[in-house]
């Protein structure tokens, strides 16, 4: 038995991992790379093996960089299945919709600018150009929106070299049939003499460490696969998982995640206080709050802490607007699985007949036209928008109308990956505040403009999802698992190798895997 690191290798996205057994081979994960657009659609254009080679699919969570190449495996000869918990299958119903969305939207935009640029080098100089300027509005209907019919025709008539989304709509409504959604602590075959059992990982809604077993020439085997690990004791969601059942104890190979391999978050119990001063501040000021947040996960974390603060009086009640179709979907989520809620969230909310999702300043923006009204609100409201990364979505529109201001605040509560905008808001920002916020503000490029950066940046680090070192070893060393040998991915070089090396001295036996290095567990 062996297994081969795809993704999430030395850096944080693309999770993919293919374990061998015999006949069988099964995937953890199927993610998607995100990160700077070309380079990323290049890693995302091609999966590393045939399809159908995979037996089944584990799915560790529903975050598009562990489940967004899912429909470009089952459009093709894919014909097992793809496991995973329950509330995972449910999410996945928007996230890969909304993936696939993306997928098209990208393409339409990409084709529609390459269509444009051929108009108007067949129609140069001062005579052509009204000639270009009335076969360019054909390109549009009712002047906005892209006609992808007439730009497909275009390119036909043309020759030009289209782009193609990686998948469509209709490829992940493919996929979401291939789903079979199971409850943690449930074991079910996923090959010859291999099961799985799902643990509640902490991390999202659904969010799983999956146990695989199976019988290597007469004797049995263990891989144990974390995906991404939560923190502790944060609202919402049970802890992760510490305690294994008996027969998952022994554990050969642990596959291990380690975006903050050497990183300390501040105090879950800071975050309260901590939001409360930033939401005062700004709103001292007559500013609003623009928090790029993921549409699973965060958006519905936040929500709950505001709803506390508001509850108890420690902030101004401003209108909070949730601008993201996505978000609002996977809220409705959230709310058909309060069996998965930790005490806290029953003792605060649901045990007094309240809904942690739903209060009186809560507005769910649908519309284009109501975000579009949004973006030219000037009083003090809070906006949680997608992407989390600021990559797409909503959120530019709204960075783009207020990040000039410095009444503003742009509030930053997760990981930002490199070369995303969001990272560079966030390291422009620290800079420009490390100044004294004095002399030129940076400029920030955002839809191909560029803006100075006087809004305020603040983050707080320790909303994230992922537990960091401190919280990583805590389950190592207090779970009771006993690990022969870990394998260490899912996060940028330096924090993998550093995570690695912390192991090895805590004395366990960790290594740090290369893109398509195997490893056989003996």
């Amino acid at each position: 038995m062996h297994i081969t690191f795809f993704g999430a290798v030395r850096e944080v996205t693309g999770s993919m991992h293919m374990l061998v057994n015999g006949e069988d081979r099964i995937l953890l994960d199927c993610g998607m790379f995100q990160g700077r657009r070309k380079e990323s659609a290049e890693k995302n254009r091609i999966l590393p093996f045939d399809p159908a080679i995979i037996t089944n699919v584990v799915l560790s969570h529903a975050h598009i960089d562990h489940s967004g190449r899912i429909p470009m495996l089952t459009r093709d000869s894919f014909a097992g299945r793809v496991f995973c918990s329950r509330v995972t299958h449910d999410a996945c119903e928007y996230l890969l919709a909304d993936s696939a969305h993306i997928q098209e939207s990208d393409a339409d935009y990409l084709n529609y600018k390459l269509v444009r640029n051929q108009l108007f080098k067949m129609n140069p100089g001062k005579k052509g150009r009204k000639i270009f300027e009335k076969a360019a509005r054909k390109l549009k209907k009712n002047g906005h929106r892209i006609d992808s019919e007439i730009i497909e025709d275009f390119i036909r008539r043309f020759h030009l070299n289209g782009v193609k989304p990686l998948y469509t709509s209709d490829d992940a409504v493919k996929a979401l049939d291939c789903f079979s959604g199971y409850p943690y602590h449930t074991p079910f075959t996923i090959g010859d003499k291999m099961t799985c059992t799902l643990y509640d990982a902490g991390h999202i809604l659904g969010s799983a460490i999956s146990v695989i077993r199976t019988a290597v020439n007469g004797r049995h085997k263990t891989v144990c696969y974390t995906g991404d690990i939560g923190r502790f004791d944060k609202p919402i969601l049970e802890d992760p998982t510490m305690t294994f059942s008996k027969k998952d104890l022994d554990v050969d190979l642990l596959i291990m995640e380690s975006t903050y391999g050497n990183r300390e978050h501040p105090p879950v119990k800071d975050l309260k206080p901590e939001l409360q001063t930033i939401l005062n501040e700004t709103f001292e000021r007559g500013g609003s709050v623009l928090i790029p947040a993921f549409a699973y996960g965060r958006t519905q974390e936040l929500l709950y802490y505001i709803h506390e603060l508001y509850q108890e009086g420690l902030v101004n009640k401003v209108p909070i607007y949730v601008d993201s179709p996505l978000a609002t979907r996977l809220t409705k989520v959230f709310g058909e699985h309060p069996e998965v809620y930790d005490n806290d969230t029953h003792t605060t909310f649901l045990q007094k007949g309240k809904n942690p999702f739903s209060m009186p300043q809560l507005k769910f923006v649908g519309s284009v036209e109501e975000s579009m009204a949004l973006n030219r609100d000037e009083s003090p409201h809070i906006v949680l928008s997608a992407s989390g990364m600021c990559e797409a979505g909503r959120i530019l529109h709204h960075l783009r109308h207020k990040i000039h201001n410095p009444r503003h605040t742009i509030l930053i509560v997760g990981f930002m990956a490199k070369h995303t905008l969001g990272r560079r808001l966030l390291d422009q920002g620290k800079a420009y505040t490390d100044a004294g916020r004095k002399g030129s503000a940076p400029m920030v490029k955002i839809l191909n403009k560029e803006y100075p950066l006087k809004a305020h940046v603040h983050m707080i680090g320790g909303f994230s999802a992922h537990a960091d070192k401190k919280e990583m070893l805590t389950f190592l060393k207090q779970s009771n698992l006993k690990i022969r040998k870990i394998a260490v991915v899912h996060g940028e070089k330096d924090q993998s190798l550093a995570f690695a090396d912390t192991l090895n001295r805590e004395g366990f036996d960790a290594i740090v895997p290369r893109v398509g290095q195997s490893i056989r567990i003996d």
